[in-house]
């Protein structure tokens, strides 16, 4: 038997509320992967999270679907303790728990995973710099554009709140900074595949602003093929069709979210509004879809899909799913000042948190 087959499986514990899925979550998953063979991820139940956090915007059942859709999760365990056990690592045959290295307490200031930390079963990642689920639901209350990527303009200062000189008055987890996007962090996410010979090559348009939006339409693009091409259109184009304060990820972090999806191969970013015969030759596009939202015509009227309507390769698609940003954010007004209070919780928490770090780094020195 070969030294391959002997080596054991190393299986990888990481647990959240997975509320607002975004790239954040994704990273943090794609980097406890990396530590093991096998990732199980532990998604808590609306009630455990009402319990120690606040309300959460997904239910438990849309957020169990959209961690099962990012490509690095091998198992998703639902209704998890909120306060990691050695009990469920043992139960799933685990040998070490990671978790970012921001802070995670429970409604009584407990350290959640004290037990497994206590165990020496637990290891650290690096958290992503620049957004958090509170970030995201705070850009849906205050309906700015200030974390829009402008064509030709540098990026608005307003939104970079926690990197100016007054940063230690912000927790550096909920106050976020202006997410910084790099050529490494792409080819982290990509999967660096191309289409094999005989491959069925489909390509989407659109904004994929909010992961679960993108998620049950990919699963139904991915049925007409094997290889699925997501063009992402610019800040400006997505908030011309859609306006208000859409999209509310801008462009660089909806192609990380896109590309964390288990169903999707390829990503264009900045895709034009128009699908052209350049873009579907180059591409070699069998089949180009689109769901069931109306179609705004392009910015001189014309239609966006006619060329692949001539061609006889355009397919409307029926994902079977009626939710839609505009009812998330709704959610979200809806109970917005427990959002608010919720979100003013959490940051004060970690501030005393950070100083009573700050507190016991200078009594040691």
């Amino acid at each position: 038997m070969s030294a391959e087959k002997k080596r054991k499986q190393v299986r990888v514990w990481m647990d959240g509320c997975f509320d607002m899925v975004h790239f954040g979550h994704a990273n943090a998953l794609r980097q406890g992967k990396e530590m093991g063979d096998y990732l199980a991820v532990g998604v808590h139940s609306d009630s455990e999270i009402s319990k120690h956090k606040g309300p959460p915007v997904y239910n438990e059942q849309e957020r169990y679907k959209m961690v099962r859709a990012i490509k690095w999760v091998d198992e998703v365990i639902e209704d998890a303790p909120y306060v990691t056990t050695l009990e469920t690592m043992d139960q799933y045959n685990i040998d070490f728990c990671v978790h970012g290295d921001d802070i995670t307490t429970t409604a009584e200031g407990q350290d959640t995973y004290h037990l497994v930390k206590a165990a020496n079963r637990y290891k650290e990642c690096k958290r992503t710099q620049g957004v958090s689920t509170t970030d995201l639901v705070g850009r849906m209350l205050l309906v700015t554009k200030t974390h829009h990527q402008k064509e030709g303009a540098e990026i608005d200062k307003a939104h970079v709140g926690a990197i100016g000189k007054d940063s230690f008055s912000r927790s550096p987890w909920t106050g976020c900074s202006q997410f910084l996007a790099t050529s490494r962090k792409i080819i982290q996410f990509s999967g660096g595949k191309d289409p094999q010979p005989g491959d069925r090559i489909v390509y989407v348009a659109g904004a994929f602003d909010l992961f679960h939006i993108l998620l049950t339409k990919w699963q139904k693009v991915a049925e007409q093929g094997e290889f699925v091409i997501v063009g992402l259109h610019t800040d400006p184009i997505v908030n011309r069709y859609k306006g208000c304060n859409y999209p509310i990820m801008n462009l660089h972090e909806r192609v990380l979210s896109v590309l964390a999806c288990r169903y999707v191969s390829e990503v264009v970013i900045g895709a034009p509004y128009s699908v052209t015969n350049e873009l579907m030759d180059h591409f070699k596009v069998d089949v180009v879809c689109h769901g069931q939202t109306p179609i705004m015509p392009d910015i001189d009227g014309s239609d966006p899909y006619a060329e692949p309507k001539r061609q006889g390769k355009f397919k409307i698609i029926d994902s079977k799913n009626s939710l839609t940003t505009q009812m998330i954010i709704d959610r979200i007004i809806k109970n917005r000042l427990e959002y608010e209070s919720r979100n003013k919780k959490k940051e004060a928490k970690e501030l005393k948190i950070m100083q009573h770090l700050k507190d016991q780094s200078e009594q040691s020195i």
